[in-house]
């Protein structure tokens, strides 16, 4: 029989409604288990990198290009900043913003001279995910997820010290190569948002494997779809029964999680068609259920998700 992980958002995002009366009392009945937080730590839960750090654009380069051994990469994506009291404030970056093979046409060659004087090639396979390709050998400053800058002050963010140094300089030069290209007016006046900013993050060097339990892996995020293909993992699979990890990170209403994901998988467990299901949340959170947990009878129902657990019955 196969198993099904579901990467679920953090719980308090689905707070607020009360789980209906099955759900409730699976979650009461499961094992429950917490770990550490965010998406990096949900992910390498499930994905096993050698050697053991976290090189995303080298990982998403090789998804795009299939170019990424024997360099050093680093994402350089295009972003929308706003001056406000403190700095300047990202709002936007990557497909939020809408670009094209075009756009990507005419802004890509006025930044290309800055970076190749330092060094490094940029280009970018897909419109929305810039790269900076470097020597193997270069040392990067640690740089801050995209995630995490968005919505707030980018000065906040910039790598520190005499690695960052390079980079701060280098980010402000192309911010004002960027807002005076003739381009972005007229992204602007078409009603779009201008690409005034770069963020660079991600950094590192192919690792030298990816390994993963699952055979099948269903979800469209960039980078889970990177650490799939690394491990030499499909959406489709192989035929019949596998194990499975699905994306469902996106959603934000609970009664759709219900409906399209537990419940079925629910009914699954109890014909013995699914030997086990695992919530895996990105708080940390991890619920694991079997269908011999239905003996657990003095446990109470888990009634919402992000609030005040249920324990134990006496």
């Amino acid at each position: 029989m196969a198993t099904a992980t579901l990467l679920l958002p953090a719980r308090h995002r689905l707070a607020g409604q009360p789980l209906p009366v099955d759900v409730a009392r699976a979650l009461g009945r499961a094992d429950r288990q917490s770990g550490q937080a965010g998406e990096r730590e949900q992910l390498r839960r499930h994905f096993r990198l050698v050697p053991d750090h976290w090189p995303v654009a080298a990982l998403t380069r090789q998804l795009d290009a299939g170019d990424a051994e024997g360099a050093t990469w680093l994402r350089a994506d295009p972003a929308r900043v706003s001056p406000d009291m403190n700095g300047a404030r990202m709002l936007a970056y990557g497909e939020a913003l809408a670009l094209d093979a075009e756009d990507t046409d005419q802004l890509l060659p006025a930044l290309k001279p800055l970076f190749g004087d330092a060094g490094f090639l940029l280009d970018a396979p897909q419109p929305s995910r810039w790269y900076l390709r470097l020597p193997a050998e270069a040392r990067l400053p640690a740089f801050a997820p995209i995630n995490d800058v968005l919505g707030d002050d980018l000065f906040a963010h910039l790598p520190e010290g005499d690695d960052g140094r390079r980079w701060r300089a280098l980010l402000t030069e192309a911010q004002i190569v960027l807002h005076n290209h003739p381009w972005n007016a007229r992204r602007i006046a078409a009603g779009k948002a201008p690409v005034n900013s770069l963020w660079f993050w991600g950094g590192g060097r192919l690792p030298q494997s990816v390994t993963t339990r699952f055979r099948q892996v269903k979800g469209q995020d960039t980078l889970l779809r990177a650490l799939a293909h690394a491990a030499g993992v499909t959406a489709e699979g192989e035929g019949g029964a596998v194990d499975a990890l699905i994306d469902l990170r996106h959603l934000r209403q609970l009664d759709v999680l219900v409906r399209d994901a537990l419940q079925p998988l629910l009914a699954a467990l109890a014909r013995r068609e699914l030997r086990v299901l695992e919530l895996d949340f990105e708080d940390g959170d991890r619920f694991t259920l079997r269908r011999d947990q239905r003996w657990r009878f003095w446990r109470r129902p888990l009634t919402r998700l992000g609030g005040a657990d249920a324990g134990l019955t006496a």
